[in-house]
């Protein structure tokens, strides 16, 4: 009897002290992305580039996606329930926003490539107004894989009844057509986004060693490119996810365990350090977001280029 009431007491103990070493980090890091965000909606200067509009759309989906995933870890360790509803709403909105991370470097990729390869067409290509519709067929193309899997649901499944359930995806989609096509456009996503930041990064490289006019900004451009590279292969991780934690062969007794490791090292690690490198790499914007860090009233930014 003892043995299983200290039992019963340790295990929630457990579970509150991972629940909130996972949720501090979390918080830590949205600080950080919505002050580095909130330093290039009140600068204008960084917006008028495409570079910093698709840098601020890349704080904002991977801030969602870190809050969405906080949240649902949350509701998954504390054994909440919802109804079904609410639950694909979120489901869809973090597998989305999980999607935009690949989507959005690939085009950071491109407008490098224009930069560099294109330099007197960069500011008729580059545009603000073009970079917006390239956000939104970014959103278009990311969203296809969840409507078409809720178009599926609505069709082969009951959806009358609201059920109360523990909300993660295998809860919801049950049937083995959504794993299939999942792990469809989950492969079809990042070959796409491998194929055009390798191309990219390959063309950069070359005109690197050519005798360029610029061969500075080339080399910068090369090294970022490089580092879109590494934050796909992070956002690949944080993909794999589901796959690894959803093996059959984990014993019942580590699941819980093999999550909580598996939410830290592939979804917290890869969407915390992706915008912090980043961002902080620029010099301009590295100025503007330690001036509002530190609560500075007024930001001065030198003039820099627009490519």
């Amino acid at each position: 009897m003892n043995d299983s009431s200290e039992g019963t007491q340790v295990m929630p103990f457990q579970t509150t002290a991972k629940a909130l070493l996972s949720t501090l980090p979390c918080l830590l890091f949205l600080y950080v992305n919505l002050v580095m965000l909130y330093a290039l909606l009140k600068t204008p200067l960084l917006l008028e580039s495409s570079r910093y509009v698709l840098f601020g759309h890349l704080l904002f989906t991977e801030s969602l996606q870190l809050f969405l995933s906080m949240f649902m870890y949350i509701f998954a360790v504390t054994m909440v329930t919802m109804i079904n509803h609410v639950c694909i709403i979120i489901i869809m909105l973090a597998s989305i926003t999980l999607k935009m991370s690949p989507l959005n470097l690939a085009v950071m990729s491109l407008e490098r490539y224009i930069a560099v390869c294109f330099p007197l067409r960069h500011a008729d290509i580059a545009t603000t107004r073009r970079t917006g519709i390239a956000i939104a067929v970014m959103w278009t193309v990311g969203s296809f894989d969840s409507f078409t899997q809720l178009f599926l649901f609505v069709s082969l499944e009951n959806t009358s009844i609201p059920m109360q359930r523990f909300c993660y995806r295998n809860s919801v989609f049950r049937l083995q057509i959504y794993s299939t096509l999942n792990k469809a456009f989950t492969i079809v996503y990042f070959v796409l986004v491998s194929t055009i930041i390798i191309y990219t990064y390959i063309a950069i490289m070359i005109t690197v060693k050519s005798a360029s006019s610029n061969v500075r900004d080339a080399s910068k451009a090369h090294k970022t490119v490089l580092l879109h590279l590494i934050q796909l292969c992070l956002c690949l991780t944080s993909s794999l996810f589901s796959t690894i934690s959803d093996q059959s062969n984990i014993h019942p007794a580590m699941v819980v365990h093999v999550r909580y490791a598996l939410f830290v090292g592939l979804i917290i690690f890869p969407k915390c350090l992706s915008p912090l490198i980043y961002g902080l790499r620029d010099n301009t914007f590295r100025y503007v977001f330690k001036n509002y860090f530190t609560f500075g009233c007024r930001t001065t930014i030198k003039p820099f280029p627009k490519g």
